[in-house]
């Protein structure tokens, strides 16, 4: 008997067509035979926006104040189709399923002019049972998209749902609505692949495969798979007794070796578990700690002695828990992967860009890459994106970074009243534990981000006054759905979570925290029930303050900086690239640009142009995550993590992110080399104060060397050195010596030089300081001599006369990277960049510029 699974890709080019709503009948543009050859070209995977700029039906929306030009697609009636051939069998009985990944939002999906169902929820896959639909030869496919309104107007309206009030009753990406660093761009479409699934007999409904226990000896795995019968009604009756059904389940490694088996498992109620024994596993690891080894899982459904399906995945082993409490019983927050508490370096991941769908690929890989290349080992996927793509955590499997997983709930109240919605959620938690949970990278669930903290606030300040709309979601429905389908991991109510001695859910001495303080003037500490406070002064928000905080986990912390010049002067009209525009008023979506001046005024000065706007705030974005981020390392034996707002952006504005929507690294990525290396030389100073020299280690090895303080004066004379042993545990932090500034400084002013620490014996990045903040330092012109080696794609700059400060290196070319950038370099130092992009091998190299903030090119 022939029997068979397979899988049909319907991706690819599809027509969309709009209407206003009511103007057409439904079944009429369902219908199988119309003629839709006018209709707009679009590819699926995409969306409405990415279509009509493709097709130059409107202006690409982030060019300018483009976007406001669009929002009339949010109004319309779209319409999907596309046709495919299909060749049945007549001999077997075959199920057919037709599997949308994602749907945005509110769709009816038609075959050959019969309606499948509905849908109401962007953030899930759907699967619509099509076996009597479908024939052979020609079939077709239509997808209704109804407007957002028509299922938001006559729902209630909550006294808090951040950036817009429609979004609560609806399942979709919130930041599609805005948010303070991105415009409103309500998308609608296909926005995953599509692909039609044929199955005989039976199916795997699901393969969990879970780690309960792991060394270097000896690993675990615990696999269970539920099948699921496809047989109709009328063939169980001929059949007249149970399909003999079973499993085989393998784990291969990388050379297609067996290292584990089980054969001939039985199906009892549905499922068929097993234990796979693994000697001498190859555990997967962070990147920074290890290999991110990963296995392939193969789980292969017999029916009748025939093979009707095959599960066939990548699989790392590793065990992942999160403490806490401390060996000491203290509180704590801290990730132990394979039984090695890890430090969390990384940042908050939003999503790629505004148009979820058409995000090729390669965005991902290059982002998770440069994240690697940054020394992060944890990405969180924030709440108000999407459950992201597989690819994403396709490529933090194989590259070894962790994900903290939000669900997606943002800061607003959520009608958890309501069966209707209830259900839906449900649907939706459910849909992607199953699809996430045998995810190497997978680390933590979390219910929501800032609600529990927020809803006491805002009740505090009066701004809400109603019940917590949205408590049941994250404290009942989620936990219940996570005891079903994975305890393998842990969860986490919210993000920030914990409190203890009457202060609010931000308290830094339990759970994790978010430091709003730098940047938007939050006022800690704060009891709870206590109106909260904002400061909106050079002190209220320097970055100084992070000094102050000792968090167990920092989750979210950060502070804006511009775009790269290329970024900016793409996106914009011309004549607008200057200090004070409209447009560049328009990048930023913040509530209050007073506090990025305040910023500035204190630690650089304000700006008086776009060149100074561009280098100040991006020193002091890099400046500041160094501060933070070096105090917090500085303290790990009770801070177990730093994760920065933000890593991406989703359009070219000025935020808080890293990295610029050209995938271009600010400032502070390229600090961050340094900052969030495994081994840190770290200086703990402030103005009069003593310099504490330390260094931090998370590796699992012993150091042993010295440490040598380095003091320069600006003109590049060495006015003091000294050397001091070090020997630092695994992962540990340790101070090495206190110098005064008199000792150091040799009798010079204190704005006069530049310090660095320097590793002898060990390896560890160089790492340079200002004993004051750069307004207050008064650098001479330095010049920079040049030299492009085009054969090697590499630049090397000196400095001469005096330091040079900032130096930056510029292409107008996305996607460029640098091996370095943005440094300051010593008099008569010269350092080699090496330059490379994803897609081209020659870059073009004679429209380099090179500048530093205290002198250019000669």
């Amino acid at each position: 008997m022939k029997v068979y699974s397979s899988s049909q890709d319907l991706s690819g080019s599809w027509k969309i067509q709009h209407f206003e709503v009511g103007e057409k009948r439904a079944m009429d543009v369902a219908a199988a035979a119309l003629d839709d050859r006018f209709w707009i070209g679009a590819e699926v995977p995409g969306d409405v926006h990415a279509a009509l700029v493709e097709r130059s039906i409107i202006d690409p929306p982030y060019y300018g104040h483009n976007d406001a030009k669009s929002r009339w697609i949010e109004q319309k009636e779209w319409w999907y189709r596309t046709t495919f051939n299909l060749m049945k069998d007549t001999e077997i009985e075959e199920h057919f399923e037709l599997v949308f990944e994602g749907l945005d939002t509110f769709a009816t999906v038609y075959v050959n002019c019969h309606e499948v169902g509905k849908t109401a929820n962007m953030l899930m896959s759907h699967t619509f049972d099509v076996t009597t639909l479908v024939r052979s030869g020609w079939n077709a496919i239509a997808v209704k998209f109804d407007p957002l309104h028509l299922h938001h107007r006559d729902k209630e309206t909550f006294d808090w749902s951040s950036y817009t009030k429609e979004r609560p009753w609806l399942r979709k990406a919130a930041m599609n609505f805005g948010w303070d660093w991105g415009p409103r761009m309500v998308t609608v479409g296909i926005w995953g692949t599509v692909r039609l699934e044929k199955r005989t007999i039976a199916k795997l409904e699901s393969v969990f495969a879970r780690t309960e226990s792991a060394s270097t000896e000896h690993a675990v795995v615990q696999v269970t798979a539920d099948v699921k019968s496809v047989l109709s009604f009328r063939s169980r009756k001929k059949r007249g007794q149970a399909v003999v059904t079973s499993c085989e389940v393998r784990l291969l490694d990388r050379s297609g070796n067996e290292v584990a088996a089980s054969t001939e498992l039985p199906i009892e109620g549905g499922k068929a578990d097993t234990t796979l024994n693994v000697m001498s596993p190859q555990l997967w690891w962070t990147h920074d700690l290890g290999e991110p080894y990963l296995y392939t899982l193969e789980v292969v459904l017999h029916a009748d002695g025939v093979e009707v399906d095959r599960y066939r995945e990548p699989y790392g082993i590793r065990t992942i828990e999160l403490a806490l409490h401390n060996e000491r019983g203290e509180d704590a927050f801290a990730f132990i992967l394979n039984g090695v508490q890890i430090y969390a370096k990384g940042a908050n991941w939003i999503p790629a860009d505004h148009l979820i769908g058409a995000i090729p690929n390669s965005r991902y890989r290059e982002l998770v890459e440069l994240s690697v290349e940054g020394h992060m080992n944890m990405l969180r996927v924030w709440a108000g994106g999407i459950y992201e793509k597989d690819v994403f955590y396709d490529e933090c499997d194989r590259q070894g970074v962790l994900v903290w997983q939000d669900f997606a709930f943002a800061n607003a109240l959520f009608p958890d009243f309501n069966r209707d919605f209830m259900g839906n959620v449900r649907q939706e938690v459910e849909n992607n534990v199953l699809r996430l949970r045998n995810r190497a990278s997978l680390a933590l669930w979390c219910g929501n981000n800032e609600i529990d903290w927020l809803y006491d606030m805002k009740s505090a300040s009066g701004d809400i006054t109603s019940p917590f709309y949205g408590e049941q979601i994250y404290h009942e429905l989620i936990p219940e759905v996570l005891e079903r389908l994975d305890q393998s991991r842990p969860y986490w109510p919210s993000s920030p979570f914990g409190d203890s001695n009457g202060q609010d859910a931000n308290d830094p001495c339990v759970g994790d925290r978010h430091n709003w303080q730098v940047w938007h003037g939050s006022v800690y500490p704060r009891k709870h029930g206590e109106p909260p406070l904002l400061d909106y002064s050079i002190e209220g928000v320097t970055f100084k303050n992070y000094k102050k905080d000792d968090a167990l986990f920092s989750s979210e912390f950060g502070m804006h900086a511009s775009a790269n010049r290329y970024t900016l002067e793409k996106n914009m009209p011309a004549g607008q690239f200057y200090w004070g525009s409209p447009e560049m008023a328009y990048r930023n979506k913040d509530t209050n640009h007073q506090k990025g001046i305040l910023l500035m005024e204190g630690y650089t000065g304000i700006p008086q142009n776009i060149e100074e706007y561009m280098n100040y705030s991006m020193l002091t974005q890099a400046e500041g995550l160094r501060y933070g981020i070096e105090h917090f390392r500085r303290i790990n034996h009770r801070n177990s993590g730093a994760l920065v707002w933000q890593l991406n952006d989703s359009w070219p504005g000025t935020s808080w992110s890293m990295i610029d929507y050209e995938l271009l690294p600010k400032a502070s990525f390229y600090y961050g080399k340094i900052f969030f290396h495994p081994i840190l030389l770290s200086l703990d100073h402030e103005p009069g104060e003593p310099l504490a020299l330390w260094v931090v280690n998370d590796t699992r090895d012993v150091l042993k060397g010295q440490l040598r303080l380095n003091v320069y004066e600006l003109h590049g004379e060495k006015i003091y050195s000294s050397t001091h042993a070090v020997e630092a545990s695994s992962q540990s932090s340790l101070c090495i010596a206190e110098l005064t500034e008199v000792e150091v400084l040799q009798g010079r002013r204190a704005d006069e030089v530049m310090v660095e620490l320097v590793s002898e014996g060990f390896a560890a990045p160089i790492n340079r300081y200002f004993l004051r903040n750069p307004k207050d330092v008064v650098l001479p012109k330095s010049q920079l001599s040049v030299h492009v080696n085009e054969e090697e794609q590499s630049v090397t700059v000196t400095a001469s006369g005096v330091i040079a400060r900032l130096v930056k290196l510029e292409l107008p070319l996305g996607r460029v990277r640098f091996s370095d950038n943005y440094f300051d370099l010593l008099p008569g130092e010269s350092r080699t960049v090496r330059l490379r992009h994803p897609e081209q091998s020659l870059l073009p190299l004679t429209e380099l510029r090179v500048s530093a903030m205290n002198g250019k090119e000669a």
